[in-house]
Parts: C-alpha cells; sequence; structure tokens
C-alpha cells in the first residue's frame, strides 16, 4: 500500500463528509425555519443524508486510495465519528449513548462500502 496516497485519500475523504455535513445542515436549517416542519418530523430525511455524506466521503476516499477502498472508507468514517466524538464530549460535555454507537457503527459499515464501491469504479 502507498502511504503518500493513501492518508491524503483518508483525510480528503473527512474534508467531502464534513463539506456535506454543513451544507446538509444549512439547507435542512433553512427548510426548517422557512416552513412548520420540526426536527422530529424530519429525522428520516437527516439520517439519510448522513449516511449518503458519509457514503460519498467513503467513495471519494476509496477512488483516491486507489487500493484497499474498504479501509480507506473505514477508516474515514472512524475519523469522522472520532470528530463527532470530540465534540460532544469536549464542547457539550455530553457521552455518546448506546443509539449513537449503533450509528456510527453503521457509518463505518457505509464508509467501507462506499470506499470499496470507490476503488472498484475508478479501477474500470
Amino acid at each position: 500500500m502507498n502511504n503518500r496516497l493513501f492518508f491524503p485519500a483518508v483525510f480528503s475523504g473527512l474534508v467531502v463528509i464534513m463539506a456535506g455535513a454543513i451544507m446538509a445542515s444549512l439547507l435542512l436549517a433553512s427548510f426548517l425555519s422557512l416552513t412548520s416542519y420540526t426536527e422530529e418530523s424530519i429525522k428520516w430525511l437527516i439520517l439519510f443524508l448522513a449516511f449518503l455524506c458519509l457514503f460519498i466521503g467513503g467513495f471519494v476516499s476509496g477512488a483516491r486510495a486507489k487500493t484497499k477502498g474498504w479501509l480507506a472508507g473505514g477508516l474515514t468514517a472512524l475519523l469522522f465519528t472520532a470528530v463527532a466524538y470530540l465534540i460532544s464530549t469536549l464542547g457539550y460535555d455530553v457521552a455518546f449513548t448506546t443509539s449513537q454507537f449503533l450509528l456510527h457503527g453503521g457509518y463505518l459499515l457505509t464508509g467501507a462500502v462506499g470506499g470499496m464501491i470507490g476503488v472498484n469504479l475508478m479501477k474500470a
């Protein structure tokens, strides 16, 4: 595995995830402020967009790594989980719950699948 390509690929996937999360947050916040919907009423849309961002980030990291897409996508999702955990605990003094650990486990799987697809589509 070429480390010169692998770790920048993981970080570029993380940047894509963060950019996607910020754009989705701005879009959903605007939607919620302009309509009478609540966060609870669109929780499935929020969840879908979160998984979509993780998938795209894993895809980008796998495509850029060019090898071991599952590892690149998984590490990208793991870094996202670490950032979310640090923000949650250090910024808000709130520990992860069991459901959040399960959610981030799903993120890990989604990122790994995105990385596998990214590697294989970019080889063709």
